[in-house]
């Protein structure tokens, strides 16, 4: 199995993990990086001067606060993965470059959102994709006590309808994805940050087993 864990390993040179807001994937990532010594990307999006006006008035900033997370997202992406650090076994991001698309498609308007849909498909190509995909599923009611445990602010008009619509979004995009492995773990029954154990369970999950393109759906 050991031998088996290594080959897995080394397949793998980007990493993505990904949920929807509120379900742990940053905390996971820096888990895995810290312990695997893994060049780590996270998304800065505390830097978009947008956002906490979106969540207060969505319909007036839903554009501006899209468009500056597709510009900040695919020039931290170009610059971070086109680096190789010798030094560090893989790449591990929080975020993948569609999830532009996945927020987008649930605030924008139908004549911004086609326009949106152009300047995305212009420069995804340009992206590498990742060697495996995790998506970190919760539930609805969980996302919001996680959502209001870390008491950010500007969180705190997100809505539980608005949560789903991502959900939903990301969902849409697993079934049109065919060319990477997508992993989609449902972590309802785990506290992977508190409990040592849980957190063991799911990274023998991602690391332990060689996925083929496509969705794996996995509950633990």
């Amino acid at each position: 199995m050991a031998a088996f864990f290594f080959i897995v390993m080394e397949s793998i040179n980007y990493l993505v993990i990904e949920g929807n807001i509120g379900a742990g994937k940053t905390t996971l990532a820096r888990k895995i990086a810290a312990e695997k010594n893994a060049r780590l990307i996270l998304e800065h999006f505390d830097d978009n001067p947008f956002l906490p006006k979106f969540y207060k008035e969505p319909e007036k900033y839903s554009f501006q606060v899209e468009l500056t997370f597709l510009a900040e997202r695919y020039n931290q992406l170009k610059q971070e993965l086109s680096n190789r650090d010798l030094f560090q076994p893989f790449t591990l991001a929080d975020y993948y470059f569609t999830k532009s698309l996945i927020f987008a498609g649930a605030t924008l308007k139908h004549d911004e959102y086609q326009l949106y849909r152009k300047l995305f498909n212009i420069i995804y190509n340009s992206l590498p994709k990742p060697d495996l995909y995790v998506y970190i599923h919760l539930n609805i009611e969980q996302l919001i006590e996680n959502i209001k445990k870390r008491g950010r602010d500007y969180e705190s008009d997100i809505t539980p309808e608005y949560l789903l619509t991502i959900q939903k979004g990301y969902f849409e995009f697993f079934k049109q994805e065919n060319d990477i492995p997508i992993v989609m773990i449902d972590t309802e029954n785990l506290d992977f940050v508190e409990n040592q154990e849980d957190y063991e369970l799911l990274k023998r999950t991602i690391f332990e087993t060689k996925y083929d393109p496509g969705i794996h759906r996995i509950v633990l």
